[in-house]
């Protein structure tokens, strides 16, 4: 079974609440502040999800993916599909990582780059969309925690806990030129969930501006 749980970013700008226009990237901050233990049933995954959306509405994601069988793994994902796994860079607790999805409509690509900040170290990842017109234009930026079960009809207990920081989209500043992106933070989230189940094993602080920007906990609660 499949459940997710978390919140959409928008701007609230006198009275109405939007995702903003000429969105071509969007980025995070994703700090492990513990690690829970791995309770994961058999043969299942959960991820904590970084997720655009484009104007198709096709998912473009670059998810800490935690497994039955291993310590969790960060990965890129276009349109469902697992696309590249980031080997050099592992989850480790005490350490924050920034998330980052670009799309370049000149280069008809998208690339993912992960950075543990801890340690100053990089890895990216460029995917070439070859196999069918794509809009290079965001319409949503989903923030939280999906869980896929194959062994019950249940979310169970988170990996890590963890805090998302620095939420930020990107807009093109300039066609011809895909690095020329200026990024802005998101004053508003507005609820998300599948609506299957009555709670969710998590729980998540109160949403809190810092250094300008949207951050919020993700912490395990017993249901």
């Amino acid at each position: 079974m499949h459940f997710w749980v978390g919140s959409l970013c928008h701007i609230q700008d006198n009275g109405s609440v939007f995702f903003p226009p000429r969105v071509i990237s969007i980025s995070d901050i994703i700090t492990l502040d513990a690690d829970l233990g791995n309770k994961i049933p058999d043969k299942s995954w959960m991820l904590y999800l970084l997720e655009l959306f484009n104007r198709q509405n096709i998912p473009l994601e670059l998810n800490l993916i935690c497994s039955f069988n291993d310590n969790g793994r960060f990965h890129a994902i276009f349109g469902g599909v697992n696309k590249y796994e980031f080997t050099t860079i592992p989850p480790i607790v005490g350490h924050s990582y920034m998330r980052q999805i670009i799309m370049n409509s000149s280069a008809n690509s998208v690339t993912y780059i992960l950075k543990d900040i801890t340690v100053n170290k990089s890895e990216r990842f460029d995917f070439v969309i070859e196999k069918r017109p794509f809009i290079f234009e965001a319409s949503n930026h989903f923030t939280g925690i999906e869980w896929w079960n194959k062994s019950g009809n249940f979310p169970y207990q988170i990996r890590f806990h963890v805090e998302i920081s620095q939420l930020l989209f990107g807009q093109g500043d300039d066609p011809s030129d895909p690095q020329s992106i200026s990024y802005s933070p998101y004053n508003k989230v507005t609820p998300n969930y599948d609506g299957s189940v009555m709670k969710y094993p998590v729980s998540f602080s109160e949403p809190e501006i810092r250094d300008g920007c949207l951050c919020y906990r993700v912490i395990s609660q017993i249901i």
